[in-house]
């Protein structure tokens, strides 16, 4: 066994004998006025720890406590570690063309997001930064830190540097200078290009002094105007510039072994352009060690000493029958739970709860954070248990941890609930929603927040569309109902002044049989008293003659009848076809429109047809044909 830190034993170890024997030996302070034999009669006998016994263990103690913190271990080996690096160089531009907006959000910010996403992928790489526009600057020398390099990126913006410009021969002289001269030195740069069409320059010099550019041009070919801080655009002569993305810079990255890539809104580039460095690369070995392997016996002299202290501070009898269970019972318990080794298996699984977050498992983070939530009952565990879930795009589940997530500062519960109101906008049906909106509304009352507010008010506004669209699908319903409605009393009505005429006519009709039974009988009559007188006397030239003149009058009669008889059928027809007209004026349009173009398109024999069809009992010829013939005249004819 030896010690990590034997220094506390050397220091701290003699302190305490000293400090503690003068504890032991000194004398309680009412001896020094009574003898032992007052002090036994006076003393009230309760069977526990005396005042000597007490301290000898809280020197115990101390002594166990000492060891603990020398660091006690058993040597287990030793390893072998060593530490390669291909040496990172980026080199992010920031000119003012950088704030042009033909990339989302803008080329620097996307610049400086790709930088960051490079620094994600390669933890093992040793990774510097160069800020360069007209001038250049070494931001960070190459760094395993790489918190510290994204600390430093992330403050970059067009104002670090005030001349303006993109000068790529300054920038790469830099590069030259901040990395061995004997050392490949492997170059990112993230630029738009700048306006410069030649490159030949910049390439002699790279090769010269083994520089390998790679390019992530950041841009679009169409450009984009560049909008300042104070909302102008930048003028030259009066005119507004477009910045585009200059293809010529390829020329630098392809001649000197490097690679070009435009950027795309995902991590595809950085991805492909982070193998392109590591197949082109050589990593070198910076530093290689034997380390020793321990196992650490730490928790237990702080076991031991965490048991004395309970007794030391307790009032436990000194009875045997009492104390020797009693010890027993308690080493049973602290030796079956072991608190030390516990807490730290949940520091372990908490650590790697938050790396599977950071590379982007939140299923595997969200279900190490809430199996420890379970068991410790922690808001803080449900809240990060929550914020995995959200990630993980299971807002239900994550909206249910935040309502567990309960916290006494007020900035804190304000970001549960704002967090919570994220996870119900997500869900996006209208009662999540209205859920939404009153999470952000607890949020601001806690804490205002610019984010909160704007999110407050954008689902306010997407709930208001919804209920807008809700109530035109409504309306939508009721006018499709309402016109179903007419259109079936339009129906029914046609269906009723249909009946009625065809009952009308059938009247008429009748009357007219009626009529024309009467007149025959009459007519009959006649005839009979004719043949009687005929048959009793012979008629004279007179009579003949007025029988010939009542037989003319007969016949006027009977020709006026029928003539009576047209006149009024005609009418009647006349006046239905009115009615018709009057009660069906779109329906009696639309037929005169077929009526016409059937007529255009009809042989004689046909409109003579229709003409006849036309003027039967059906009110429209439409209905007619709605009826299956009982007699086909010809199967030629159209199916009009």
């Amino acid at each position: 066994m030896s010690f990590l830190h034997p220094e506390f034993l050397y220091y701290m170890l003699p302190l305490i004998v000293i400090l503690f024997g003068l504890l032991l030996t000194q004398k309680e302070s009412h001896a020094t006025f009574f003898s032992s034999e007052v002090m036994q009669r006076l003393r009230v006998s309760s069977n526990t720890l005396t005042l000597k016994a007490r301290n000898a263990l809280f020197f115990l103690i101390a002594v166990l406590m000492t060891i603990a913190l020398a660091g006690p271990v058993i040597k287990d080996g030793k390893i072998e570690v060593t530490a390669k690096s291909a040496d990172i160089m980026i080199a992010l531009d920031i000119s003012d063309s950088m704030l042009a907006e033909d990339v989302y959000p803008n080329r620097l910010k996307l610049a400086k997001q790709k930088a960051l996403e490079l620094l994600r992928l390669a933890p093992n790489e040793r990774i510097g930064v160069i800020a360069f526009a007209k001038n250049s600057y070494l931001v960070s020398p190459l760094s395993f830190d790489h918190e510290a390099v994204a600390f430093l990126l992330k403050k970059l913006n067009t104002n670090s540097i005030t001349e303006q410009g993109t000068d790529f021969m300054s920038m790469l002289q830099v590069v030259d200078k901040s990395i061995k001269q004997d050392a490949k030195k492997y170059l990112l740069i993230l630029s738009d290009g700048g306006d410069k069409k030649d490159f030949s320059q910049e390439i002699a010099f790279a090769k010269k002094h083994d520089i390998a550019v790679f390019v992530l041009g950041v841009g679009t070919p169409q450009g984009a105007p560049i909008k300042l801080g104070n909302g102008e655009f930048i003028k030259q002569n009066g005119k507004i510039i477009v910045s585009k993305l200059n293809d010529k810079i390829a020329d630098l990255a392809t001649k000197t072994g490097g690679v070009y890539i435009e950027s795309v809104n995902s991590d595809a580039d950085v991805k492909a352009m982070l193998q392109e460095i590591e197949r082109h690369s050589k990593k070198k070995e910076l530093k290689s060690e034997q380390i020793e392997k321990y196992i650490p016996l730490v928790y237990y002299p702080l076991g031991l000493a965490l048991l004395l202290l309970l007794i030391a501070t307790s009032s436990m009898s000194k009875r045997v029958k009492v104390e020797v269970p009693g010890l027993f019972i308690l080493a049973i318990f602290l030796g079956s739970s072991a608190p030390s080794y516990a807490g730290l298996l949940d520091f372990m699984h908490l650590d790697e709860a938050k790396n599977a977050y950071k590379h982007k498992e939140y299923e595997k983070s969200a279900k190490i954070y809430d199996s420890y939530a379970k068991k410790s009952n922690r808001s803080e565990s449900y809240y990060n248990a929550a914020n995995a879930l959200y990630k993980a795009k299971k807002y239900k589940e994550a909206v249910q941890n935040y309502e567990k997530a309960t916290f006494d500062d007020k900035v804190s519960r304000a970001k549960n609930f704002s967090n919570m109101g994220n996870a119900y906008a997500k869900m996006g049906d209208e009662a999540s929603l209205k859920k939404a909106i009153e999470s952000y509304e607890k949020s601001l009352k806690l804490h205002e927040d610019k984010d909160t507010r704007e999110n407050l008010e954008a689902v306010k506004k997407a709930l208001k569309k919804k209920e807008q669209k809700k109530q035109q699908q409504k309306k939508q319903q009721q006018k499709n109902k309402d016109q179903k409605k007419q259109q079936q009393k339009n129906q029914k009505n046609q269906q009723n002044q249909q009946n009625q005429k065809s009952q009308d006519n059938k009247k008429n009709e009748k009357k007219q049989d009626n009529k024309e039974q009467k007149n025959k009988q009459h007519q009959d009559n006649k005839k009979d008293q004719k043949s009687e007188q005929r048959k009793s006397q012979k008629p004279s030239e007179d009579e003949k003659k007025q029988q010939k003149k009542n037989a003319e009058k007969e016949k006027n009669v009977k020709q006026k009848e029928k003539k009576e008889k047209e006149r009024k059928q005609k009418s009647q027809q006349k006046s239905a076809e009115k009615k018709q007209k009057k009660d069906k004026k779109k329906s009696a349009s639309v037929s005169a429109a077929q009526a016409e173009k059937m007529k255009n398109r009809m042989s004689d024999a046909e409109e003579a047809k229709w003409l006849k069809s036309l003027n039967s009992e059906q009110s429209t010829y439409l209905y007619r044909l709605n009826q299956s013939n009982k007699k086909k005249e010809n199967s030629n004819e159209k199916p009009w």
